[in-house]
């Protein structure tokens, strides 16, 4: 029976694999909505192909031009806009899967939307769990949503992890969790040379096809830390149990250590389309269009620790981690608010660990006890990060 699958953030790299996938299942699986920032463009090629009965954007204005154009196609699909529109999308009755692809904090409203609706959550928005993590799997288990991880690493752990049923890692025989880093483009870079970084530099991942924000989350290896807090979470273990492995050749996503000495890995060709393919399909396999991999042609696998010194946001990060409350809330809203800045060449890029480092010490840590709570926290950090910025703190 074919499952309905609404798509958060349809015109990024995850959506667009998504729809790759799809389109290769055709007989498994058909698209319920669409849903898009500000690549009206795209939007409007994928609503042609796909059809579906439902968009949204999170811009409103944006949505009401949306909504003329395919009215002067005659397409039959119903445009919503704002917030809402994309958190009502995801409680869709139709919509068996909900693809959980926007970047940053504006994806937590409509994820959480989808968990309370007790979707099958595909989760590509690593921020959902990283601002509001105790929320977040609370509301997943209230209302009895299934959760399955979609960025490689955490997918691959996932794969590594024996379906038994039983509960913790400790009764699973598991002891540690290596979540494998390729260490960006950067990996070797001198402080000086870090320091005269740009942002096309920044972007230019050496293995993985990313946004903008992911892929200088990863030159500045935040993108690492915050999937350590994410996997303490969707696993349910702590900091301490979670290191992190360079792995330059991104072909070993991730690893997980048994009792008995053992070390299972899963491999594969750097491709988004794998962990998307298995999520979706889960617990069966389909085609992703992913080519096998060859360990002919890959010849050599290396692994590396990582330089905290070289790479501050491991350590920030685990700190965020081990202080719990609303600290990774702090954590995330100012490395998005410094990442930004880098961007728009306001904050140079030695600067981002900066930012995130004076907001954690300035911003008094609370527990997360409401979305309201998380929210005013977010609020508050963004604008002592900004203002740090602004003031040339770094």
């Amino acid at each position: 029976m074919s499952q309905g699958i609404t798509i958060l953030g349809s015109t990024g790299t995850i959506g667009v694999n998504t729809l790759d996938v799809i389109e290769r299942n055709p007989d498994r699986f058909h698209v319920v909505a669409l849903t898009a920032n500000n690549n009206v463009a795209l939007l409007l090629e994928q609503t042609m192909r796909w059809q579906p009965r439902w968009v949204a954007l999170a811009d409103e204005e944006k949505a009401e031009t949306f909504s003329r154009e395919v009215q002067a196609r005659g397409l039959d699909v119903e445009v919503l806009g704002g917030q809402e529109g994309l958190c009502e999308v995801c409680r869709l009755e139709e919509a068996d899967q909900v693809m959980a692809g926007i970047v940053g904090a504006a994806g937590l409203p409509p994820t959480l939307a989808a968990a309370e609706a007790g979707k099958r959550v595909l989760l590509a928005n690593k921020e959902a769990l990283v601002m509001s993590g105790a929320l977040f799997m609370d509301t997943v288990r209230r209302h009895g949503a299934e959760l399955l991880p979609i960025d490689s690493e955490h997918n691959a752990v996932f794969q590594c992890l024996p379906a038994d049923g039983s509960q913790g890692l400790q009764q699973k025989g598991v002891t540690r969790i290596l979540l494998t880093a390729s260490g960006g483009p950067f990996r070797q870079a001198s402080p000086s040379e870090l320091a005269r970084v740009t942002p096309k530099q920044a972007c230019a991942h050496p293995n993985w096809v990313m946004g903008r924000k992911i892929s200088v989350d990863s030159a500045t290896m935040m993108n690492k830390g915050l999937e350590i807090i994410e996997a303490c979470w969707l696993f349910d273990t702590s900091v301490d149990n979670i290191d992190v492995v360079i792995h330059p050749q991104s072909i070993v996503h991730s690893m997980v250590a048994y009792s008995d000495g053992s070390v299972l890995a899963q491999m594969g060709n750097p491709d988004m389309r794998t962990p998307i393919a298995h999520a979706m399909a889960w617990p069966e396999r389909i085609g992703s269009g992913v080519e096998p991999l060859d360990l002919y042609a890959v010849a050599r696998l290396d692994f590396e620790m990582p330089d905290v010194d070289r790479f501050p946001a491991l350590r920030l990060a685990r700190e965020a981690c081990a202080a719990a409350g609303t600290a990774t809330t702090v954590l995330n809203a100012a490395n998005e608010v410094a990442v930004e800045a880098f961007l728009d060449g306001r904050l140079p890029f030695t600067g981002i660990p900066a930012v995130i480092e004076d907001s954690l010490e300035n911003i008094p840590v609370e527990e997360a006890s409401s979305l309201d709570v998380i929210y005013n926290i977010d609020a508050l950090t963004r604008k002592h990060a900004s203002a740090f910025v602004a003031a040339g703190g770094v």
